[in-house]
């Protein structure tokens, strides 16, 4: 199996087209940047694989944000993806997690954020209610209510051979009028057979064949899907610049550093008291040379 890839299909003489995505490593390392509870794995593999699945969608270079908060024991989960398949992810949660809860269990009474930011133009945001029994239904009265188009979403999490697995796949109407409910609700139920196995362990060319094999798919080449958090020292210190110095050189004092954790990776930066005199004392250079 191509290792974090999404695959998009089109249907010959039928106006649907469909998406494939299937994640291992990306997976397992936003999942591994804490000690999450195992339905918050799941919640959290599941908003990946429909975040991924809602970024192939994109007409334009830019990201979409899926976030879900609410009252529940998870106060938010959240997963950025963009154009480019780069992925990352967190999730907040308080106290004990119901071991087979539903999204409504997790997330309580709540709310799902859906933020489309392109890199030209408005960014747009849309507040999904949790009406649905489970993440894609939630989504699919997303796509039906801001785009009007026909839109069915399965979201599989999982394990093979002890490795966290998740994927998914999406059918869509084409938004060419030419897509009849006859077409879509008989592709739409031989989706509806695929098995976790399936998707988690064989190629996506498999798995469209054995799903469609009476009909004509193109399957376009994959895109990969990779982990990617974007902080970095130089972000960090940037960071710490931005505050007063008294209270930087306060923390310092009392504990010997000044540290700034990453909730999306699990990495701490770490600044003693040279790097602090260091950090302010570019960031004051900097703006002199600028005032000049």
């Amino acid at each position: 199996m191509a290792n974090d890839s999404l695959y998009r299909y089109l249907f010959d003489g039928v106006s649907v087209r469909g998406e494939l995505v299937q994640l291992n490593e990306t997976y397992q390392q936003i999942i591994s940047s804490k000690e999450y509870p195992a339905p918050v794995q799941h919640l959290l593999g599941e908003l990946l694989v429909a975040t991924s699945l809602l970024t192939a969608t994109l007409k334009f270079e830019g990201s979409i944000t899926v976030q879900l908060q609410g009252d529940g024991p998870v106060k938010l989960a959240v997963i950025n993806g963009d154009h480019d398949q780069k992925m990352r992810g967190v999730a907040r949660w308080e106290g004990d997690v119901p071991a087979d809860g539903s999204i409504h269990d997790l997330i309580g009474k709540g709310h799902m954020v859906i933020t489309i930011t392109p890199n030209q133009g408005e960014r747009y945001q849309g507040v999904v209610g949790l009406e649905g029994d489970n993440l894609a239904s939630c989504l699919e009265g997303y796509f039906e209510n801001s785009e009007q188009l026909k839109t069915r979403i399965w979201l599989r999490t999982g394990e093979i051979e002890g490795q966290p697995k998740a994927a998914g796949m999406l059918l869509q109407i084409l938004p060419d009028e030419q897509g009849s409910a006859e077409d879509f609700e008989h592709l739409e139920k031989l989706t509806e057979t695929v098995k976790n196995e399936e998707l988690f362990s064989l190629d996506a060319q498999e798995v469209l064949y054995r799903l469609y094999h009476q009909e004509t798919v193109q399957l376009f080449e994959p895109q990969e899907v990779t982990f990617h958090c974007g902080c970095s020292r130089e972000r960090s210190a940037s960071a710490i610049a931005s505050i007063d110095r008294s209270e930087v050189e306060r923390i310092v004092t009392e504990e010997g550093k000044v540290s700034l954790h990453c909730d999306y990776c699990g990495t701490s930066y770490d600044f003693d008291s040279i790097d602090v005199a260091a950090l302010f004392e570019n960031a004051a250079a900097s703006s002199s040379d600028q005032v000049h």
